[in-house]
């Protein structure tokens, strides 16, 4: 149950970056830049890398939170008084 909501959050996460790509592109925001094609495929490229990146690893402390380990650890490491 708790490995579900992992797909959703990722595809909500790109979803909503496609969408803001998508709206720039419709208002002409790329060429408003004053980029030609080739800086345009790196700024989208290094976006999306960088958004996916971001993406991940969120869903990686999200999911190390909920499954209880960080406490685990934590308590291995505290000193019985």
């Amino acid at each position: 149950m708790a490995k579900q909501w992992l797909p959703m959050f990722i595809g909500m996460a790109l979803g909503l970056i496609a969408v803001v790509y998508f709206l720039l592109w419709a208002f002409n925001g790329f060429h408003g830049l004053g980029l030609d094609l080739d800086a345009t495929i790196a700024l989208t490229l290094g976006t999306i890398g960088t958004a996916v990146l971001g993406v991940v690893l969120m869903a990686l402390l999200f999911y190390s939170d909920r499954s209880g380990r960080d406490q685990d650890v934590h308590d291995i490491g505290e000193k019985p008084e």
